[in-house]
């Protein structure tokens, strides 16, 4: 299954959620944003040289570190050289590989942010809390109904400790699962880990486990 972790715009978190959600799927997270790349790097081929042509999709796939990664370039030659039409062909690649195939999908309304909403099963929506980036998410929202990759939940991101979810889902019109701001999720990833790895039983980490519960649910989508 492929499933595509979006958001209205940068810095709401995204590239987190999709990490720790491959995580608990274990699954294979793909770092789908050719231009800013986040998710950790490795050494070898990288999505840049698969859209480009110069490796296979398996062959830039990464399994040395705690979660099974497709790594992106962070070069602007790299991103010049890659064909993003390729993409399409890359994850379905993947997804008759693996049970999982998480996509962490570029923010905003790009060109390229329509790509893997266009051969995902399913979507998450990630978002905060603020006004602005809810509005964004909306409009990301109606992108991915356009082009049929279905809701599953939408993740409320950096939230307080008892946060009010109805009116969120509401405007969604889709589940909302909330992840707690918290200095364990923010340890877990500046080291690079998922949460799960370095606070089990922090709420991040059950949160990331309730999140991964309802994309099971989803599975049908």
């Amino acid at each position: 299954m492929i499933l595509a972790v979006t958001g209205g715009k940068g810095g709401v978190g995204k590239s987190t959620v999709a990490y720790n959600l491959a995580a608990e799927l274990d699954g294979v997270v793909v770092d789908g944003d050719l231009a800013m790349a986040d998710l950790p790097a490795g050494h070898g081929p990288d999505l840049h040289d698969v859209l480009a042509g110069r490796a296979t999709v398996h062959e830039a796939v990464r399994v040395d570190g705690p979660v099974t990664t497709v790594p992106c370039g962070r070069t602007l030659a790299g991103a010049r050289a890659a064909d993003p039409t390729a993409l399409t062909d890359a994850l379905e690649t993947l997804d008759r590989t693996y049970r999982w195939v998480v996509v962490d999908s570029p923010a905003g309304l790009r060109a390229d942010v329509g790509l893997p909403l266009a051969v995902a099963d399913a979507t998450v929506l990630v978002t905060t809390p603020a006004t602005a980036a809810i509005a964004d998410a909306l409009r990301v929202r109606e992108l991915a109904r356009e082009l049929d990759a279905g809701l599953c939940r939408v993740v409320l991101n950096r939230t307080g400790s008892d946060p009010v979810t109805r009116p969120t889902a509401d405007r969604f019109g889709a589940p909302v699962v909330t992840v707690p701001d918290s200095d364990a999720l923010a340890t877990a990833q500046r080291h690079g880990t998922p949460v799960r790895q370095t606070a089990p039983d922090s709420p991040a980490s059950d949160a990331f486990e309730k999140l991964a519960a309802a994309v099971y649910s989803c599975s049908s989508v």
